[in-house]
């Protein structure tokens, strides 16, 4: 039996909002399906529901496979970015219930190999799909100065991105950068004494920038989000947990455009512009991890789960 190293966030809470009464027949997209907690949560609670799980990582997918061969056939696996798949959405049934839960697993920073982890020996590569695309050292020698900062400083949220940038590429030159753990180290020695004390690893947010800009991260949420709306059946629900303030800010905004309202952006014409509601928020507030939930299951300390559910039919 297949041991997973990752628990699902806001299980309870994700279940209230989105499974489908235990009766329903739905179908259910993981977009991100990981070790494959979520999806197995939802086919244990719904007998009767089918579900699609995504991943973009072979490696992992490989885990839930096993995690999940005692529901077969009533889970299909499928291997593709999530903004790939919903802008080609390849089945003649929609989805009534999608799920993102954003964010990088545990197995990635413990068993994946893939340089995630700043406490590791392994190449600086952050890709989740290895066979494709740049790595993060590839992504350090190929900005210049300015450009690899602003990267660290947008996707990081990192005050110091412009001292981590000079010394990460200075590495590189000189061969210093070969592993994951290196680079932790020489951008702890890029940042002030008293930031090396903090309750974060100095390395936290870079190593994040970089997972992120290698991974595209951003562009794809946003087309993902979209795409899923799309394909969504009407009356279906979306729901989102994210993790860091980038993130839950792109679904935020996402969400309001689809919830009826738009402000004009005319100072001459201060007046609110409405458009016809598409969606129904079911979250006013993100839902967040419970005192008992965060002792625990740590990572749940800084989940965020939004909900809308789909009024209008996007496609003709």
């Amino acid at each position: 039996m297949y041991k997973a190293i990752h628990r699902p966030v806001l299980a309870a809470e994700t279940l209230r909002l989105l499974a489908p009464d235990v009766r329903s027949d739905a179908l259910f997209v993981d977009a991100t399906t990981g070790e494959g907690g979520h999806t197995e949560l939802f086919l244990s609670s719904c007998p009767r529901l089918t579900a699609i799980a995504l991943d973009a990582d072979a490696r992992i997918q490989e885990k839930a496979k096993e995690r999940l061969a005692c529901f077969l056939p009533r889970v299909t696996f499928v291997r593709a970015w999530f903004d790939e798949f919903f802008a080609n959405y390849p089945f003649e049934r929609r989805p009534d219930i999608i799920l993102f839960d954003l964010g990088i697993s545990i197995f990635h920073y413990e068993r994946s190999g893939g340089g995630f982890s700043f406490s590791k020996d392994e190449p600086l590569d952050m890709r989740l799909d290895s066979s494709n695309g740049k790595s993060a050292a590839d992504l350090i020698g190929g900005l210049d100065e300015r450009e690899l900062a602003d990267l660290i400083f947008r996707y990081g949220e990192e005050r110091y991105s412009r001292s981590i940038a000079p010394a990460l590429q200075k590495a590189l030159r000189n061969g210093r950068l070969k592993t994951a753990r290196a680079a932790a180290e020489v951008i702890a020695e890029a940042v002030p004494p008293a930031y090396r004390r903090g309750h974060l690893h100095p390395a936290t947010k870079s190593f994040q920038a970089l997972r992120m800009a290698v991974n595209d991260e951003p562009g794809r949420l946003v087309r993902a989000l979209n795409g899923a709306f799309s394909v969504l059946n009407p009356g279906g629900v979306l729901g989102v947990i994210s993790f860091h303030s980038l993130e839950d800010r792109a679904v935020k905004q996402f969400m309001k455009t689809k919830v009826g309202e738009r402000h004009s952006v005319n100072k001459y014409r201060p007046s609110p512009q409405f458009v016809a509601a598409e969606g129904e928020l079911l979250t006013p507030k993100p839902v967040s991890a419970d005192a008992a939930e965060i002792k625990e299951n740590p990572p749940s300390r800084s989940a965020k789960l939004r909900v809308i559910r789909k009024k209008k039919d996007e496609i003709e």
